[in-house]
């Protein structure tokens, strides 16, 4: 469900009555700050990647935690001891991001919730004059990614995205060497995720923990039971909250395979392939994928395995780069594919960075104005989370097959036939039996990245976007 409801909420009786107003950023929300004015920040989400947030901005100068926000209540005392260690000022503590919304002593929101929270709350911190710092991948779906990044442009706001190798010079410089094409066309961008997952297993229907409001906790996701493999990690293995492997850990990697690709953004078509392999459990994302993409003579591709693997040219989770002349990994060029490797020619980029980590960007810029200097801003963020949304709408699609190792992913194409192989090496060396092996072989789809939707197919097109459950709507018009 679409619509035009918003964040400004009676919170009454247990009840949210939506009210048809937004706060927009005011003038003086948006001027430049001095190094020495004070930045209020509202950290939400708070286990896992959140303890980052909280210890990245306390260690920033004249950067204050203001807010901890999280409908687990448990989650607040280590991180207020750990505040109260360094004697910094102890936050207030929050399970509803709206009340912290209406504080406009708060200049930043920071987003660390589960990703299906991710855009919502980047327009609805947007649409009250705040800064936002918004966890990988920034959207649940293309949708509404896209909706976070029109309401970051009208409200002016500074919007970082989490994508940390964004700041990191070697990329930036292995970007230049693709570009100088010393050793020859680059024609396979290749992004990796070989991180174990084992078995969830499958836990009941059961009453929340007393100390977690689940109604906040599910917001835009449909009412459904809790279970114990909801809070906290395994959210990421169910369609309704997470995105899989390839959006959780791979997303990272697959906005470097795309940054690799000089000028690449949408991709001309997609086809994934993948299934829960190896156990049999509650999760139903795909611990093991292939995803390719293809951008005119390059392709893009990505693995995912959550089974025990070996690594690939020396990387596990990374980037593999396969030229005309050999393969680059790992800092090292292998001639020919071939070899040990030795150190690839230096190439330094005309861009440089200098320092200090995807926060302390995004605070300079905060303090600046100046939304172009961001190393990782909403837009891209919204194109390399999108890539793994496009995987997995394929995916999703797809039909159960027998699993077949000389299957023709992409006809006549050697990469994408021979990572088809080394997947069937990987399952056997698990003690998967490829005969009698299903997975499902996803539907290839063409995209028209101008209109960020999929070309003559409704099924797909539907969904790019979710049934929103009220009042947790992301809007049509931000």
């Amino acid at each position: 469900m679409k619509g035009g409801m918003n964040r400004r909420v009676f919170l009454g009786t247990g009840l949210a009555v939506a009210a048809q107003i937004t706060i927009a950023g005011t003038k003086s929300s948006a001027r430049v700050l001095g190094a020495n004015e004070r930045i209020r920040v509202a950290v939400a989400g708070l286990n896992g990647r959140g303890g980052v947030h909280v210890s990245e901005f306390a260690r920033l100068p004249n950067v204050e935690i203001a807010y901890l926000v999280d409908p687990d209540r448990r989650t607040y005392r280590k991180h207020l001891s750990a505040l109260s260690s360094k004697n910094l000022p102890a936050p207030k503590t929050e399970t509803d991001i709206r009340r912290v919304l209406d504080d406009k002593s708060v200049q930043v929101v920071s987003i660390a919730t589960p990703n299906h929270w991710h855009s919502l709350m980047t327009i609805w911190a947007c649409q009250a004059g705040k800064d936002v710092y918004v966890e990988k991948p920034c959207s649940h779906n293309i949708y509404e990614g896209r909706k976070a990044v029109e309401a970051a442009k009208k409200y002016g706001r500074i919007v970082q995205h989490g994508t940390q190798s964004r700041s990191s010079q070697s990329w930036l410089d292995l970007l230049a060497l693709v570009q100088s094409g010393r050793y020859g066309k680059l024609l396979v961008s290749r992004g990796l995720c070989y991180k174990p997952r084992g078995s969830i297993g499958v836990k009941p229907p059961s009453p929340p923990p007393a100390e977690v409001d689940f109604d906040l906790w599910l917001g835009p996701a449909p009412e459904q039971p809790h279970h114990a493999n909801l809070v906290h990690y395994n959210w990421h293995w169910f369609w309704d909250f997470g995105n899989g492997d390839i959006g959780n850990q791979g997303v990272h990697q697959m906005d470097i395979a795309r940054w690799l690709i000089p000028g690449a953004a949408w991709p001309d078509w997609v086809i994934s392939f993948g299934g829960r392999l190896g156990y049999r459990d509650q999760g139903e994302t795909p611990n093991t994928q292939i995803a390719v993409m293809g951008y005119g003579p390059v392709l893009l591709i990505f693995e995912v395995r959550g089974l025990k693997t070996s690594p690939y040219y020396g990387q596990g989770i990374g980037n593999v780069l396969h030229f005309e002349e050999g393969v680059v990994a790992g800092g090292k060029f292998y001639p020919k594919g071939q070899g040990e490797g030795e150190p690839i020619t230096k190439v330094t980029s005309s861009i440089r960075r200098k320092g200090g980590g995807i926060f302390q960007n995004f605070i300079e810029c905060v303090r600046s104005r100046r939304a172009d200097d961001l190393h990782a801003p909403i837009e891209e963020g919204h194109i390399s989370s999108g890539l793994c949304h496009l995987a997995n709408i394929s995916y999703r699609l797809g039909q159960e097959e027998p699993f077949d190792p000389k299957r023709q992913v992409i006809p006549g194409n050697e990469f994408a036939s021979e990572t088809l192989q080394r997947v069937a090496e990987h399952l056997a060396q698990n003690g998967i039996k490829l005969e009698g092996t299903t997975w499902k072989v996803g539907r290839k789809l063409e995209f028209d990245g101008k209109l960020e939707q999929f070309r003559k197919d409704a099924e797909a097109n539907a969904l790019l976007t979710r049934k929103y459950r009220p009042p947790f709507v992301v809007p049509d018009k931000v």
